[in-house]
């Protein structure tokens, strides 16, 4: 009998079910209206396919609900006592974090709120990622202190009761946002989005040069939660947002996304132990009119890798287009797909393109069922085979509302990408899209997408019978804080 999840990555692509149903939360920050969790089907032999099957919609106005984790994952395998059975739901606008039990898939319920009290308690604030640990505990990063100004830390709690255990480290870095982490190698890396009173309010590009977003990746140790370096990526790495290590329990390498300026680093273990990182694909800036400034960046908002670590997907949410890469030579990705699905730079928008070093003509407006695409790609989740990818478009209701105002107002949508796991390439399905404008109290924002079971973005593995304890530390130089 095992635990949650699956043995390994690629027994999970190979031998996990296809999805059937999606939860993903659903944003309605300023309506006077509660987010809430929809359900969604996504069965194509199902009659309500493509429908909104259940909403949980939760107690409180205004939460802004984010991103979401499990209780426990594939990292507890080998524990057949531990059981998948909530869904952990922080809000990065109120601090609050809800516990959803998901014993009826179909029907999820509400466990228990943590109210936003028991993180500043803590000295933390606004928690963003969710991981389950191998020790039993359910860890949320954090992006604020008590008081809301900027503080990157974590704070755990138990998995069964969800009583706070007290924050991971006392070593804080500046900034916080994304985790993973790899026991095998004692390593922990987090990444940085920035302060929460600058981006809570909308991008404002003073704000960069006012030293209020990250341009860091933070590299802790996981047996003595030590802040041992933070590698500056420079003005090419400002927000570095989602951050994967391969999944392959063994891999010491990995990938981080920076928002601004559409950057892709890859960060390594080098022999001496320490980490370093160099910029490995870039998305060059586009010379406009019709925009706030003369040329427009990519803002790469959402990255992530298939399961057997051979494709890394990212989302272009200025640009409007997903990209595909082959990355069985990590350090030189090749591109081999792209699609372009709405964003800012559509023919007949507000936006003209006067120079471009990609594109020989702005990309055509799309329609899916009748339906134009209004926003711009942005989070992503792929099939554990590796042959579907799920998209959304909203990133944060403030940003929403100042760069894509239109999903505010007409909902934003969930659509299905099909992709070529042989040659690669990308292509949309044209019957699928939920169209979250139709939702009977009104239009919400369509943010993460979870699968019941686990998926690229949530499940860590460990390999086969690794214990938490049992780290393979590598020989580290001093600290570089």
């Amino acid at each position: 009998m095992a635990g949650p999840g699956y043995a390994s990555p690629l027994i999970a692509m190979k031998e996990g079910p296809r999805e059937k149903i999606v939860w993903l939360p659903c944003i309605r920050t300023g309506s006077g209206k509660p987010d809430y969790l929809a359900t969604v089907d996504v069965d194509p032999q199902s009659q309500t396919y493509c429908k909104v099957v259940h909403r949980l919609y939760l107690p409180y106005l205004d939460d802004e609900i984010h991103h979401t984790g499990w209780n426990t994952c594939s990292s507890c395998y080998d524990d057949p006592t531990k059981v998948r059975n909530r869904l952990v739901m922080p809000a990065l606008g109120s601090s609050r974090v809800y516990i959803i039990d998901i014993s009826s898939e179909r029907n999820p319920k509400l466990f228990k709120i943590i109210e936003p009290e028991i993180l500043t308690s803590n000295g933390v604030s606004h928690p963003h990622t969710t991981h389950c640990l191998p020790n039993g505990q359910v860890m949320l990063s954090t992006l604020g202190d008590a008081q809301g100004k900027a503080k990157g830390s974590f704070i755990t709690f138990d998995s069964y009761t969800f009583e706070h255990t007290g924050p991971w480290t006392s070593m804080d870095s500046e900034f916080g946002y994304d985790y993973w982490y790899q026991p095998t190698h004692d390593v922990l890396i987090s990444s940085e989005w920035g302060c929460p009173t600058a981006f809570g309010k909308g991008f404002d590009p003073k704000d960069i040069t006012a030293r209020k977003y990250g341009t860091h990746i933070n590299v802790y140790s996981w047996s003595e939660r030590r802040l041992l370096q933070r590698i500056d990526l420079g003005l090419e790495g400002v927000m570095p947002l989602e951050i994967r290590f391969l999944h392959n329990p063994l891999a010491t390498e990995g990938f981080v996304g920076c928002a601004l300026y559409a950057n892709i680093f890859r960060f390594f273990r080098k022999p001496d132990g320490t980490y370093e990182a160099h910029k490995v694909i870039s998305v060059p800036p586009k010379k406009v009119e019709g925009w706030a400034l003369p040329e427009m960046p990519g803002i790469i908002t959402d990255i992530i890798i298939s399961l057997d670590d051979r494709f890394l997907y990212f989302s272009n949410w200025a640009h409007g287009d997903i990209r595909q890469y082959d990355i069985t030579d990590p350090e030189h990705p090749k591109l081999t797909g792209q699609i372009f699905l709405g964003g800012s730079i559509v023919k007949g928008g507000r936006v003209k393109v006067i120079h471009d070093v990609e594109l020989k003509e702005q990309p055509d407006p799309v329609y899916i069922k009748g339906k134009r695409i209004e926003g711009s790609p942005q989070m992503l989740q792929l099939s554990l085979d590796g042959k579907r990818l799920y998209v959304t478009d909203s990133l944060f209701s403030p940003w929403d509302k100042q760069f894509y105002p239109e999903i505010v107002q007409k909902g934003s949508v969930m659509l299905q990408i099909d992709v070529d796991t042989v040659s690669g390439g990308l292509a949309l399905n044209p019957n699928f899209l939920v169209d979250f404008g139709k939702e009977p109290e009104g239009p919400a924002l369509a943010h993460e997408i979870r699968y019941p079971g686990g998926d690229c973005t949530s499940d860590i593995w460990l390999p086969p019978g690794s214990k938490e304890c049992a780290h393979k530390k590598g020989t580290r130089s001093k600290s570089s804080l």
